[in-house]
Parts: C-alpha cells; sequence; structure tokens
C-alpha cells in the first residue's frame, strides 16, 4: 500500500476502517489503496475529503463516531448498517449479519466465537482469513482481530468495499431502484447525523433546568431519606383529597391500588390511562390531582437532578445516544429523554450566547406523503392548500374536524367511531390513495412483507402461530394490516424527513448545526448574525426534497410545507 495520496476520485466508494493504535486504511472501488499511521490518519482523511470528496464506506457507526469524536467532517458516506437495515429490514445490523445477507446466507444463526476442546469441532478456515470456510465471517475477527496490524485493517476495508458492491445489486433488484438508491445514500447520511447529534448535543440552560425541575419536585434532596420525605409529601397532595379511612395502603405508583383509590372516591374507570382520566376532572378534585401528581412524579423518576447529573455536561450540552432507525418505521430515535424531553423543560433548551435557533415543523406529512406515495392526483391537487384537510372536508361534505379524522383513520387503519361515515366517503373522493392503502393491508394480512417508497422492508412474514384458533388468526392477520398501512406512509415520512434533514447538514456553514431531529422537526443552533440565511437554507431544502419525492407520473406536484421560525428557547415555537 502507498502510504502517499491515491488516484481517488469525486463520489467514489472508499472503504475506509480505522483504529487509534495502528492509523487507518482507505480502499477505492477503482483498486488504489492509502494507509496511515494512527499521527497522520485524521488529517489525512480530512485531507482527501476536502480535496476530493470520495464516498466513504464502513461497516458501522463507530467509524464514524471515532472521526466525528476527532474533528473531522465528512459529507458523503455508505453505512453498511444503515443500507443493511433499508434492505433487509429491522434493526438488527453489525458486520456478520450484514455480510451474511448480502452474500444470500443465512442469519437466523451467526457464527460465534468459542473455545476449541476436545467437545469440539473448530471451522475449517484459516485464521488469518476473515472468511471462513463456509462463507460467514470469522467471529473472532469481527470481536476485533481485524485491529492486530495494518494488514488486517486492509483485509477488513476490501471486505467492507465487497458488501457495498453486493448491497448495491441488491437495491438494483428492487422495483424502484433510483429511489431505493437516493434513500441508501441519505439513510447512510442520516447515519452520520446522528453520531454528529450525540456529539454536539442539545444546548441546556442548567440553572432553568434545576429551577423548573424544583417546581414540581422540590429542591435537591441530600440523601437517600430526603428524597423518600419528598416523595411522600407529593403523595400527601393526592391523598389528602380522601377521608383518612380510604388513605391507607395506598401506592400511588400501582394502578391496581390507584384503580381501587378511585372506586373509593365514587368512579369507576377501567384502567387509569392519563387520556381517561383527564375526561374525569370535574368528577372528583382527587382526579386533578393525581394527574399533577403523575407530572411530578415523571419528573422525580425520569428527568429530575439526577437524570440532569448523568446527561448534561460541563458545557451545558444534554448528550444522548442516537439511532437513525428505529427498525420499524425507520424513524430516528434517542436516549436520555432526547425524544420524550416534557413540554415543562422545553423552557430550559436555550440558545447560546450570540445564538438562535432555527426551528422548522413539517405540516400534515403523513397525508402529504400518503398523495405523493400512492399518485393520487386528486388528493395531490389538496395539498396545494396551506392546510389540506379544508379541501378534502370540501369534497367529502363534512366538517375540517371530521375530515381530519378520517383521514388519519384511513392510514392508522381505525374503521370505527368519529368520523367513520366520512372515512368511507374516502374511497369515492379519493380512490387511488385509498387503493394504495387497502392494498398495502391486504399484502400485510397474507403475511408478505412490503417495502417503501424508499425501499424499506417492512417485515410481515414469519409472525404467524400456525396452532392458533381461527379467531386469533384473523385478529392477528387485521393488526398486520393495520399496522402495513400505516407502515408504508410512516416509513415514507421517515425517508422523507431524513432527506430533508440530510440536504440542510450538507448545506449548513461550519459554525451552523442540527441539534434536534423529533419526529418531523429539526432544530438548528446558529448564530444570531445568520439566522435568515438558515432559515432560507431550511426552506430551500425542503423544496428540493419535494422536488426528489414526485412521482414521474403523477401530473401536478404535491406541496409540502414546514412552520419555520427564529426563536431564543425551544418553548418559544408555537
Amino acid at each position: 500500500m502507498k502510504p502517499g495520496s491515491a488516484d481517488f476520485v469525486h463520489n467514489e466508494a472508499v472503504a475506509l476502517v480505522f483504529d487509534p493504535e495502528f492509523g487507518a486504511v482507505a480502499v477505492g472501488e477503482h483498486g488504489n489503496e492509502l494507509s496511515w499511521g494512527p499521527a497522520a490518519a485524521i488529517d489525512q482523511v480530512q485531507r482527501i475529503e476536502d480535496a476530493i470528496g470520495p464516498r466513504w464506506v464502513w461497516w458501522t457507526s463507530d467509524t464514524s463516531r471515532s472521526l466525528v469524536d476527532a474533528g473531522v467532517h465528512l459529507a458523503r458516506c455508505w453505512d453498511l448498517d444503515a443500507v443493511h437495515r433499508l434492505v433487509n429490514g429491522g434493526w438488527r445490523a453489525g458486520p456478520a449479519r450484514t455480510w451474511g445477507a448480502a452474500h444470500g446466507l443465512a442469519t437466523d444463526q451467526l457464527p460465534a466465537v468459542a473455545p476449541v476442546d476436545l467437545f469440539t469441532v473448530a471451522a475449517d478456515s484459516d485464521p488469518n482469513d476473515p472468511v471462513r470456510s463456509d462463507g460467514h465471517l470469522d467471529p473472532a475477527w469481527i470481536d476485533g482481530g481485524w485491529r492486530r496490524d495494518v494488514d488486517r485493517l486492509a483485509a477488513w476495508a476490501r471486505l467492507a468495499l465487497e458488501v457495498h458492491r453486493l448491497q448495491g445489486g441488491q437495491i438494483a433488484q428492487l422495483d424502484d431502484r433510483p429511489a431505493a438508491l437516493a434513500t441508501a445514500r441519505s439513510e447512510s447520511a442520516a447515519s452520520l447525523l446522528a453520531v454528529e447529534l450525540g456529539h454536539n448535543g442539545l444546548p441546556i440552560d442548567v440553572d432553568e433546568a434545576e429551577r423548573i425541575i424544583a417546581s414540581f419536585i422540590g429542591p435537591r434532596p441530600r440523601d437517600a431519606a430526603d428524597e423518600r420525605q419528598l416523595a411522600a409529601e407529593r403523595d400527601d397532595l393526592v391523598l389528602a383529597h380522601l377521608p383518612a379511612d380510604l388513605r391507607r395502603g395506598v401506592d400511588l405508583r400501582n394502578p391496581a391500588n390507584v384503580k381501587s383509590l378511585l372506586r373509593r372516591a365514587g368512579i369507576e374507570v377501567d384502567d387509569t390511562r392519563a387520556w381517561r382520566l383527564e375526561r374525569l376532572r370535574d368528577e372528583h378534585p382527587v382526579v386533578d390531582a393525581l394527574l399533577a401528581w403523575r407530572r411530578s412524579e415523571r419528573m422525580a423518576t425520569t428527568f429530575g437532578y439526577r437524570w440532569l447529573d448523568e446527561h448534561v455536561g460541563g458545557d451545558g450540552r444534554l448528550r444522548g445516544s442516537w439511532s437513525s432507525s428505529d427498525g420499524a418505521a425507520g424513524r430516528m430515535t434517542a436516549t436520555a429523554g432526547l425524544h420524550n424531553l416534557p413540554a415543562d423543560l422545553r423552557p430550559a433548551v436555550v440558545a447560546e450566547p450570540g445564538h438562535s435557533f432555527v426551528r422548522a415543523d413539517l405540516g400534515q406529512i403523513e397525508p402529504r406523503i400518503l398523495a405523493a406515495v400512492s399518485g393520487d392526483e386528486t388528493l395531490a391537487a389538496a395539498t396545494l392548500d396551506a392546510d389540506m384537510y379544508a379541501p378534502v372536508a370540501q369534497r367529502l361534505g363534512v366538517s375540517r374536524e371530521i375530515a381530519k379524522v378520517a383521514v388519519l383513520g384511513a392510514m392508522y387503519g381505525q374503521t370505527t367511531g368519529h368520523g367513520a361515515a366520512a372515512l368511507r366517503g374516502l374511497d369515492a373522493a379519493y380512490p387511488v390513495a385509498m387503493g394504495y392503502l387497502t392494498s398495502a393491508a391486504r399484502s400485510a394480512e397474507a403475511g408478505h412483507d412490503l417495502r417503501t417508497r424508499g425501499g424499506r422492508r417492512v417485515r410481515m412474514s414469519g409472525g404467524g402461530d400456525p396452532d392458533a384458533d381461527e379467531r386469533d388468526q384473523r385478529s392477528r392477520a387485521a393488526a398486520r394490516g393495520r399496522f402495513g398501512r400505516n407502515a408504508m406512509v410512516q416509513g415514507a415520512a421517515a425517508e422523507f424527513f431524513k432527506t430533508w434533514a440530510v440536504i440542510v447538514r450538507a448545506r449548513l456553514p461550519a459554525d451552523a448545526h442540527i441539534v434536534l431531529c423529533l419526529h418531523d422537526e429539526l432544530l438548528v443552533h446558529t448564530p444570531s448574525a445568520v439566522v435568515a440565511e438558515i432559515a432560507f437554507i431550511v426552506d430551500d431544502a425542503l423544496q428540493e426534497t419535494a422536488a426528489r419525492w414526485q412521482q414521474p407520473e403523477l401530473r401536478g406536484d404535491v406541496r409540502f410545507i414546514a412552520d419555520t421560525s427564529t426563536i431564543a428557547r425551544w418553548s418559544d415555537a408555537k
């Protein structure tokens, strides 16, 4: 391998393997190879990135995490894990599974490292060869054997390049190859964005966060005994609404106890879910107190002082682990409360001095996605309205609220209840879109796997129980149908969102960063002096994403909209 500069070309697939002890190896698809020692590796990767701009290929996000942590910024990549999840469905990946799936090998029982003794037989394979005689990767290599020297790093890179080629062949076999290829690239970029989100963190005003937490659960407890005392005092705020003889032995953290407590207060409920209790606020003061207690209890147990100390660093950034795909619909997810931060804590998400947030939230994304993926021209025409439920309501002859319930019900498989009559009218008003959903539901009911517009496999097979009775089988089939019709829209919406997010990422200046991807919402942290420029980038990227998502045969574009604003703290968003 040459230690100098290779003849890589722009957008060439270049497999990259990096280890802090041995350095890095880069292998291009046209046969060029480079290696660098650990002292030079990071600078050389950035130099090639800046001068040439290849499409870096790596096995897992561990590589991108090492590079991001070292300060490297890369534009294009092909994440083998991310593409594996797209093509094969589910969330499980890793070199063994990704290699096996790309080569058509069984992946239900992958080889594992095991000691060789009198009762076991070693695989008929060369330990210096990363590929076993049965075609699977040697688990010893996967467990770190590729790190022993620079030659092994090179061998590992060549295998990554081979999987990249095979995954390209798998994508070429899909019905909509251009859409699937574009999604594979955006999913890979989203995986890189997920690493950057974890590295950069979300700005938090710690003092404000502590003030909010204290308003719910009191000051920081001095010790475990003080913490228990504060919890008991919160409990008493609920129990005080009942006579003393009704309070004994009640544990508010036990749903059965809470049902019993409510029964003693004359309130019968099937369960104690929040939405059900919300309807009973006027029945008895204890209900309102119980709902307030739940907010405080969630703050104490999930988002209290311990959470703040564990996840917010000395630089005032909230950090968690991000995933670019949840394995079902393919949505981005995060730990450390980043995806379910209570609204009460949003005032603590504050831009740093001299900075602002540009926040953008996609509007009515699911029905607009349905119009795009189904190719329904009539529904596409409704998207030209900023509130697309208004023209749908007019066409159905119902109120806007009922029209909204009907459209969402069609995508979620809800055929009864509020809006059921209007739901039936959708079949006549938008036959192409409703036919698209019905076809997905029927395929899912039969146990057939589905694929989203972007090529993501939604697994429906292998979940049946042949010993189940007929009624149970029908119930499970119906559940698969509901999941299938929803996954085709939710999955495509996730792909659309991530395409938008990675285009924004690619266009942002070096001092602006995406700091949150929440469902259909982007939050960009930027110097205040350039907020207008950043807002334009966000909105323009949406239009580019929308153009990429139009069906070629669809006359007239589907309109996608976002509510974009400049705010100082997250709670300022309306």
